[in-house]
């Protein structure tokens, strides 16, 4: 029996984040203005962000069997015909996640679900902005969001993620590696990301994720861009969550940074 209930379930996804993509599908990637412009290069694809959307609302999901089915009813539209290796559920930090294959996107797609209204787990890791040390290979003065950190490394998540992934690559080389989210979920697709191709060697990983908060300083920023550069962070103009936790700019490149590429509703003020 599942013990935290689902933010948004009647939640308009296309509403707020379908019509950014529709605008923006002939506007070229540009990195957040926190980061120098030249760290990164990314080709902005709409039709595969409008993919991956779904595959992010999907994962809000709590009917284990219509997701493992994959006949949801946000399991539907770009994303049929997507079929799911694992479904993980921490019910102890309320996290979910999955990891499968999308064929038209000649992908593994891992979604990792976003911070719910009624889990004071999730609460906590959102406001806890304790920055800490990031202990990764060849990375100098990076410090990270302690409760993100924590979601994605502390748990049972990064394991059987990893686990999934290789399972599937011996018997589908060919495949790349896709990961997206949802605000908390975003900030754990970057350690996802980030995890796989500084710790694990993978190559080309990609990220989209939506309406995603800061996750660390410019120093991590900067590592970051380096190695997941195939990185995409679409926001909402109104939406908060990127907006925290805060910059201050007076405190440099010590207070949280995000990472490129921002694709903002370029209508209004991001």
């Amino acid at each position: 029996m599942r013990l935290c209930s689902v933010v948004g379930m009647g939640y308009d996804w296309k509403k707020q984040y379908g019509f950014i993509i529709l605008f923006l599908s002939l506007a070229m990637c540009a990195a957040s203005a926190e980061i120098d412009r030249k760290t990164a290069i990314c080709e902005y694809n709409r039709t595969k962000a409008l993919n991956l959307v779904e595959y992010a609302s999907a994962v809000y999901t709590i009917d284990d069997l219509s997701l493992l089915s994959w006949t949801c009813s946000r399991c539907k539209g770009l994303t049929k015909g997507f079929k799911i290796h694992t479904l993980i559920v921490d019910v102890q930090h309320c996290l979910q996640a999955f990891v499968g294959v999308a064929e038209n996107l000649d992908a593994i797609v891992i979604a990792f679900r976003g911070t719910q209204d009624t889990s004071i787990q999730n609460w906590a890791e959102d406001i806890y902005f304790r920055e800490l040390d990031l202990h990764y290979p060849g990375v100098i003065d990076a410090m990270v969001h302690s409760g993100f950190y924590a979601a994605y490394h502390n748990t049972t998540l990064r394991e059987r993620v990893f686990d999934a992934i290789q399972a599937i690559r011996q018997a589908r080389s060919d495949l790349g590696v896709i990961i997206t989210g949802h605000s908390m979920g975003g900030a754990m697709a970057t350690f996802c990301a980030l995890d796989l191709s500084a710790n694990y060697g993978f190559k080309n990983v990609e990220v989209i994720t939506f309406g995603q908060p800061r996750v660390g300083n410019y120093a991590f920023a900067l590592y970051y861009n380096a190695y997941v550069p195939l990185t995409i962070r679409v926001t909402h103009a109104h939406d908060i969550v990127p907006h925290l936790p805060p910059y201050y700019p007076l405190l440099g490149e010590k207070t949280y940074h995000h990472f490129a590429t921002e694709i903002c509703n370029w209508q209004q003020h991001c």
